[in-house]
């Protein structure tokens, strides 16, 4: 019996302007990192979370300009409350997707395949993805992305203006066909999504595509990184995100 979450999101001020918002009741393995970025006249969020529990009511108390949400790509620990926002960014190869959404998104683990069962299953999460329920009377099995249309296209190349920053678009493609990244050049800071995080990194999903993620790779190990703030686990400087690549590299080459 999944226990009520008091909280479903919480939160943890990075810097002035950067909060990293999270579902701590949700496995690893989904636990997305939501970015909330403050800007003179817009506000970034990037990425959305699962979409268990509605993040626009969680945040209310730090909105108080407009809010463009950005998914840094289609998968659904990433989308789930996207629909929630009026302004919606996502790439346009993926964009189209979002308009029926018919990705995979599943919570329970017997509906993962043997192999991800055996690495998803442990003491906190034996059955479902997520240890808790975000209130009384949640059907995990009626869980589902909610299907809505992206407001804005993106590219790359393309700028984010918040008015007192610029985040350029960077078209990282691999884990998925449309992921992107987001680099603040003031700041040597990068937003870089699901293609590059410390963690296991995923190039066989369905829409992966390695080639195309050892070309990611070699991009970001140029790129003049301070910070990296990815759309899982803790962030990094640059050290390790030079570790972190040699060794998808090496382990594809």
């Amino acid at each position: 019996m999944l226990q009520i979450a008091e909280n479903w999101y919480e939160t943890k001020k990075i810097n002035h302007d950067l909060t990293l918002i999270y579902e701590p009741h949700v496995h690893p393995f989904l636990r997305c990192n939501i970015w909330h970025l403050r800007g003179r006249d817009n506000d970034l969020l990037i990425d959305t979370g699962l979409g268990v529990s509605s993040l626009k009511d969680a945040i209310a108390d730090m909105i108080d300009k407009p809010v463009l949400a950005l998914a840094t790509h289609v998968h659904y620990d990433h989308v789930g409350c996207l629909h929630e926002f009026d302004a919606r960014l996502m790439h346009e190869i993926e964009a189209p997707a979002m308009e029926a959404y018919d990705e995979f998104s599943w919570l329970r683990i017997s509906d993962f395949p043997d192999d991800y069962q055996a690495a998803l299953k442990t003491e906190e999460y034996s059955d479902y993805l997520v240890k808790a329920l975000p209130e009384a009377g949640y059907d995990i099995a009626s869980y589902a992305v909610t299907s809505t249309g992206v407001t804005r296209t993106l590219a790359e190349g393309d700028v984010i203006d918040l008015g007192n920053r610029a985040l350029e678009v960077f078209h990282l493609p691999g884990h998925s066909p449309g992921s992107i990244g987001l680099w603040d050049k003031t700041s040597s800071t990068l937003f870089s999504g699901d293609a590059l995080y410390d963690g296991e990194l995923l190039d066989e999903l369905p829409g992966s595509d390695i080639p195309d993620y050892v070309q990611t790779m070699k991009r970001l190990r140029e790129l003049p990184v301070k910070i990296v703030h990815g759309g899982h686990e803790s962030s990094f400087g640059r050290e390790r995100m030079i570790e972190l690549i040699d060794a998808y590299l090496n382990w594809r080459a």
